[in-house]
This record gives C-alpha cells, structure tokens and sequence, in this order.
C-alpha cells in the first residue's frame, strides 16, 4: 500500500465512525448532552468536520466546503464563518443544533474533498512545510494525520455518546 493509500483508508474511518454515531438520529437525540458542560453528538461530529475541512482546504490551496458548498448558511449557526469549535464552551457547544442529513452531508462533502486531494499526494509532497508557526516546523504529513488523530478521537466520543443516549 502506498502512503496515498493508507492516508484514504484512515480518512474513510473517520467516515465509517461518523455515519455509525450520526445514523438514523433525530434533532434531540444528535443534542442529547450526558451532563450540562459535555459535548453532544451534534457539537462533537460539527467540529470535527470543520476541523478537517478547515485543514484540508488551506494545505490544498482551495476553498472550504463549509462555505463552497454553502453549509455555513444552511446550518445558521451563531458562529463568525470561520469558527471551527476550537475552545468552544457550554452555550456554544449547546447552540449546535442540526439535523442528521445535513450534518452527515457536511460530512460527506468534506470527506469527498479530503478524499481527492489525498489520492494525488505523493511521498514526496508530504515534507512540504504547511505551517512554519510551531517548532519544529509542520509537514503537510505531519499536518494530515493530526487531523486523522483529532477526528478518530472525536469520532469516537461522538460514538460513545450515542451509546449512552440508547442506554436512557
């Protein structure tokens, strides 16, 4: 398998994850919250999805889907344009109100668009540098698999959440 290869099946795990978590919810239950100041479903698969689009797009040099594909406007969301969740608190985690089409559609979009900018990289490509302001220096690799790891962790607590909203 070439890194082109394994870079496509860690980003379809996340996909895998995120369409078990989101799958056949409704509204409440995508913002069922186990205590007061967790994350819900919605927050949790929202965020790591603006994350990975948010990523993608600037090592890829295009647009991202968030507002390409008008999703910004379709989720109206309280949040500049450019939020992506980071330090989010309760009131803001608590405003991520969405519908499970949609927010799996968000998903997909960016997935397909992760997807075909992954596909074409070689090994070669993933040494450039993407962002010179950590030491040392972060390598488009380096940069694709944070966002692997952030979005499987994600994904996971997405998951383990849908769990316990079952279990009431």
């Amino acid at each position: 398998m070439d890194t082109a290869g394994l870079l496509l099946d860690a980003y379809g795990r996340i996909q895998e994850i995120v369409h078990h978590a989101v799958g056949n919810l409704n509204a409440e239950q995508l913002a069922y919250r186990p205590d007061p100041d967790a994350n819900s479903i919605a927050w949790l698969v929202w965020h790591l999805t603006r994350v990975q689009d948010d990523h993608v797009a600037d090592v890829a040099g295009t647009e991202q889907i968030w507002t390409s594909g008008g999703f910004h406007n379709r989720f109206g969301l309280p949040f500049a344009v450019s939020d992506t969740g980071y330090g989010h608190r309760s009131g803001e985690v608590a405003a991520v109100q969405v519908d499970g089409r949609d927010l799996l559609g968000y998903h997909d979009a960016v997935h397909d668009h992760s997807r075909a900018f992954v596909s074409k990289l070689t090994d070669a490509e993933l040494d450039r540098i993407v962002d010179e302001r950590w030491d040392p220096p972060v390598s488009l690799g380096v940069r694709l698999v944070s966002v692997i790891s952030d979005n499987l962790q994600h994904a996971g607590q997405a998951a383990y959440v849908r769990g316990m909203n079952q279990r009431l």
